[in-house]
């Protein structure tokens, strides 16, 4: 099975999105493309499955084993899904049915699924419990961890064995176990003779996967080549800068080479022995916290360990089932806030049908800030004013994490929460978007909780880690989390 795309181009209102002269997949092979948000690397995928949006104007050919599509004709590449062509796509759990389990959404991609249900049935089982997930066949997608939902996802697209398979940012938001057991699932299907293409800005997971990979930048391939001779000695400027965007190769003014000492800095605050259960499983049993003024602590774990509920806990916001959190040095002060928080999606820290200028000059009045304070915050950001003229849909997510930044730092907190801010950041955005809210972090002496399944990331930006383990059964005492100095 041989595709190969040739001379593809996707525009919108006559804005070129995508511009490739020529791409090829091999039986066996494995194909990445990566670059920041906006590249076209996922509009290159979507051209080739025949799945663009109502909108965007495709141009080009794409053959299969000989035969020749038309790329603007998507119709004609809907008898191959399933059989010839089958999509991993982003955000598994919003792509799933949320209204069937996962066995009868893997059943319903077998081949024999219209002829014998049964059959198709017991198919979805044995592909399910093939990737470890056997346990989850009754589950509903909303009862799935990320890394489940993702193996469930792939269940579904393999399950009509189709030998081209794409797979859009399938790392998205997935903490280092899931991702190590998404790549082994990929490379299965190239080991089993299969075509992959894979578009991801995770540089770790096309290192992982081997093959060739393709650069792009603004809708064109700058750089292509075996990923180890790509990946390691890139010849392209904006490969070298992709490279170099790494948390692990970050040299900051904010980052330290170590912890600050406790004399003289205020307790914000102490944990002491708390416990928490949630869905009938004990999260964490018997810890023990502290946080002080300027502190940057890293709350760390796999997907469902409980990272965000501890971060809830110490800003009191959850309740505890033992211990007790106090908070000592949070008192409200003119012009500064005891507490504010980043969410992972940063809709959620803006009305959808309010401009965003509204948004953030309510906060300015109700706090009686000085409106130069937003100004200098936007410039600081690098973002333009006109953005705020926009609702918050209208914005590349980005764009919207920075302004959460803003909304966040507007009032000096004393402690900041930032759950997972980067997760669906790529590399280049994530580095800006960090280095712009640890810059005001530094700037204000705010002490900084971070929710993160990034270790690289919690090494570079915190002091000390609180690592959590995956929850056991309520009746089970979890081991104490590790509390470990950077």
């Amino acid at each position: 099975m041989t595709v190969h795309l040739h001379e593809v181009a996707v525009t919108h209102r006559g804005r070129v999105l995508v511009d490739v002269t020529d791409v090829r997949l091999d039986r066996g092979r494995a194909l990445t493309v990566v670059g920041e948000s906006g590249s076209g690397k996922s509009l290159l995928a979507h051209a080739a499955m025949g799945t663009l949006a109502a909108g965007l104007d495709a141009h080009g050919s794409m053959t299969v084993d000989g035969v020749r599509h038309d790329v603007a004709d998507q119709v004609s590449r809907r008898p191959l899904w399933g059989r010839t062509l089958a999509l991993l796509p982003q955000e598994p759990v919003l792509a799933l049915d949320p209204t069937m389990r996962a066995r009868d959404v893997v059943a319903e991609g077998a081949p024999t699924f219209r002829r014998d249900r049964r059959a198709a049935r017991r198919t979805a089982l044995e592909r399910l419990s093939g990737i470890g997930v056997g346990h989850a066949a009754g589950a509903y997608p909303h009862q799935l961890s990320g890394g489940m939902a993702q193996r469930v996802a792939f269940a579904a697209a393999t399950v009509g064995d189709a030998p081209v398979l794409v797979a859009d940012e399938p790392s998205k938001g997935l903490d280092p176990v899931a991702r190590a057991d998404l790549a082994e699932l990929l490379r299965s299907h190239v080991r089993d003779g299969g075509a992959l293409l894979t578009i991801t800005h995770d540089l770790d997971l096309a290192r992982a996967l081997g093959g060739d990979v393709l650069v792009m930048r603004d809708a064109e391939i700058l750089e292509r080549g075996p990923v180890e001779q790509v990946l390691t000695s890139p010849v392209h400027p904006y490969t070298q800068r992709l490279l170099a965007a790494e948390p692990s190769r970050w040299t900051k003014g904010w980052m330290r080479t170590a912890a600050p000492q406790d004399d003289g800095r205020t307790l914000l605050v102490r944990a002491d022995g708390v416990a928490r259960v949630l869905g009938g499983r004990r999260l964490f049993d018997d810890l023990t916290v502290e946080l002080r003024a300027g502190d940057r602590v890293a709350l760390t774990g796999p997907s469902g360990s409980g990272k965000t509920t501890l971060g809830r806990v110490l800003l009191r916001q959850h309740p505890v089932d033992a211990g007790r959190v106090h908070h000592t040095g949070l008192g409200r002060t003119r012009g500064r806030a005891p507490v504010q928080q980043l969410h992972q999606d940063p809709t959620q820290s803006f009305p959808a049908r309010v401009p965003l200028r509204v948004a953030l000059g309510d906060a300015v009045r109700r706090h009686r800030l000085d409106p130069m304070r937003l100004t200098e915050l936007l410039g600081t950001l690098r973002l333009d004013g006109a953005l705020l003229e926009r609702r918050p849909g209208a914005v590349s997510g980005g764009e919207l994490q920075r302004l959460a930044i803003i909304r966040a730092m507007l009032l000096h907190p004393r402690l900041l929460l930032a759950d997972e801010p980067t997760s669906r950041l790529d590399l280049l955005t994530q580095e800006d978007t960090l280095d712009a809210l640890m810059t005001q972090v530094e700037a204000h002496g705010t002490a900084l909780l971070m929710v993160t399944h990034d270790v690289a990331l919690a090494d570079v930006v915190a002091d000390r880690s609180v690592a959590l383990a995956s929850g056991l059964p309520a009746g089970d005492r979890v081991p104490r989390a590790t509390v470990a100095a950077h």
